[in-house]
């Protein structure tokens, strides 16, 4: 079955509350995860952009205080693996550097890479080295920039993906997914989509991603850069259902027809001759 990863991401705007309300709409809904963004914002924040300012709903600041008020502290990250333990959902995060991936390795065995940092071969090695599961997404990247990616951290799953938020649907090119299966087919391959509606999420399953990741909001209107390419929680629980329906509509190997037992009782409702 299609594993789904509820993309937090950096929604939640800094508040734990927020992000446990998340959590528990990624369980209510049937996910298999909940993910967040991790960053040590000194590393992350290229040294340019740290002092420009920047109007948030908590006042005008620079950027980099603006990292770290929407950045979770140590302390909370283990009281969101903790809490989302409690939930029976698994919670992780994609990581920005190699502080981030010392931090989640405490709490958690699974980690991504995100389409951003894939170039960075030493953050990929490292979180090759802390995670069992590793996750890589290929949005924004040439196919060279991904096989080296791949040489150096042998990822579980890699997640085709474009970076356009949201991206137009001609943007998509989902056959893409039938070619890093063939090229790759030691990994399981996903789709981490940033398009508007469901269908062509739908459609990625239907064509073989095995894992699919959505960001996901309490409303799209609310403060954030990311909000207007997420799903709300009616969309993600038509998304859940959708994808499990398609599971069970392709669970059978290809082969000779089958005969349902609803077809039997209508063959001989009839075929009575």
């Amino acid at each position: 079955m299609t594993k789904i990863i509820a993309e937090i991401g950096i929604n939640h705007n800094g508040s734990i509350e927020l992000c446990k309300q998340l959590i528990m709409l990624a369980k209510v809904s049937g996910c298999d995860y909940a993910k967040i963004q991790k960053r040590n914002p000194d590393v992350c924040v290229p040294e340019h952009q740290k002092i420009k300012r920047k109007m948030t709903p908590w006042g005008e600041m620079s950027y980099l205080e603006y990292k770290y008020h929407i950045e979770f502290s140590e302390e909370q990250i283990k009281e969101l693996c903790e809490y989302s333990k409690s939930l029976g959902i698994e919670f992780f995060a994609s990581v920005w550097d190699c502080d981030s991936v010392k931090v989640m390795a405490k709490y958690t065995n699974i980690g991504k890479i995100g389409s951003a940092c894939i170039t960075n071969l030493k953050l990929c090695k490292a979180a090759r080295e802390a995670f069992d599961t590793l996750i890589i997404s290929t949005g924004m990247s040439t196919e060279e920039e991904i096989k080296a990616c791949v040489d150096v951290c042998n990822p579980d799953v890699i997640m085709h993906t474009n970076s356009t938020y949201p991206c137009p649907v001609s943007d998509l090119n989902l056959k893409y997914i039938h070619w890093l299966k063939k090229k790759y087919p030691t990994a399981e391959i996903g789709w981490s989509g940033h398009e508007y509606g469901l269908v062509t999420t739908f459609a990625a399953v239907a064509m073989g991603a095995t894992w699919v990741e959505r960001h996901v909001t309490l409303d799209r209107n609310m403060w954030g850069s990311d909000q207007t390419s997420s799903i709300e929680p009616s969309g993600l629980i038509k998304l859940v259902k959708g994808i499990k329906d398609i599971g069970k509509a392709v669970q059978y190997e290809p082969g000779p027809r089958k005969l349902f037992i609803g077809e039997s009782a209508k063959r001989a409702s009839l075929r009575k001759k």
